[in-house]
């Protein structure tokens, strides 16, 4: 354990990865020090106290605990509902880089799953309960990892683009080219290479755009931005994906990978993404560099 002091018996130790994940889900409790997460204060309600449970349970390396333990599975909040259709998986995965994973529920009552959580066949029961899951929707490689497991636990279908096709060679459906694809009623597959040569969001009655790692809310700029510092393929191909899309994706929740969710009224966001793609389109290529990230 570090040399944090004990926040009610909580602490992070050295493991934390710096993935953001934690912070999003306790804000006003965990921060970013040193490159990586700390507590600030001890949790104060039982509000916080069930903040601090759901970061426990999402973080990815285990490493936010309460008198040095993971908190009770009884008091595990995940599938967490973010709005009535968007629910958070939490549990996300060291296999995914701490991906945050979603699941979106369709009429009729199925769901689809927009990149996973960590494998595990209780997680995989607790998420089917909640209604049969027929597709599970791969943004990119970096988010492939327990793709198939979860596909073939649901029965699902499982989607990637031709561009990240080594990442899951036997997924049942493939996206190619870059026209957008309706792949659901009211869901339609938006392949946007830049991030990796594959990466594609997926748009949801024009209104939930999950984006994986190709665009996010960055806290630090209280606006939308690209990780331009940890884009594996080309910034410059993903300058080019940004100003094709932008002119005809509508949404009001951006719902990323990695990088902090946001809804916004649909015309800021129309303009928001308009700016991002205009100012994408200045940057040059950089080496990665994890320890550039801004959240």
């Amino acid at each position: 354990m570090d040399d944090q002091l004990p926040a009610h018996g909580w602490q992070i130790d050295q493991r934390c990865t710096n993935c953001d994940t934690a912070r999003q889900l306790a804000p006003g409790l965990i921060a970013e020090r040193s490159g990586r997460s700390a507590l600030l204060r001890p949790p104060r309600t039982e509000q916080e106290h069930r903040a601090l449970r759901a970061a426990a349970f999402a973080c990815p390396t285990r490493s936010i605990r309460q008198d040095g333990r993971l908190p009770r599975p009884a008091l595990d909040p995940f599938p967490l509902p973010l709005t009535g259709q968007v629910l958070l998986c939490g549990h996300n995965s060291r296999h995914t880089a701490g991906a945050t994973s979603y699941l979106l529920r369709r009429p009729g009552g199925h769901l689809m799953m927009v990149d996973t959580p960590r494998w595990s066949s209780v997680l995989a029961t607790r998420y089917g309960a909640l209604g049969p899951v027929t597709d599970v929707l791969l943004t990119h490689r970096d988010h492939a990892a327990h793709g198939r497991a979860y596909a073939d636990h649901f029965g699902a279908r499982l989607w990637i683009h031709e561009g990240d096709l080594s990442a899951a060679p036997d997924a049942d459906a493939v996206i190619r080219g870059t026209a957008p694809v309706e792949i659901a009623e009211g869901v339609t597959a938006h392949p946007l290479p830049g991030h990796t040569r594959g990466s594609m969001l997926y748009l949801a009655d024009r209104t939930y755009c999950f984006t994986g790692d190709s665009f996010y809310w960055s806290r630090a700029d209280q606006d939308l931005a690209v990780a331009e510092s940890v884009t594996w393929y080309s910034i410059t191909e993903l300058a080019a994906s940004l100003a094709r899309v932008a002119p005809a994706l509508h949404f009001e929740w951006v719902l990323p990978g990695h990088g902090d969710r946001k809804r916004l009224p649909a015309a800021e966001a129309d303009r928001r993404l308009r700016e991002l793609a205009a100012r994408v389109g200045e940057l040059q290529p950089r080496p990665v560099d994890f320890t550039a990230l801004r959240w």
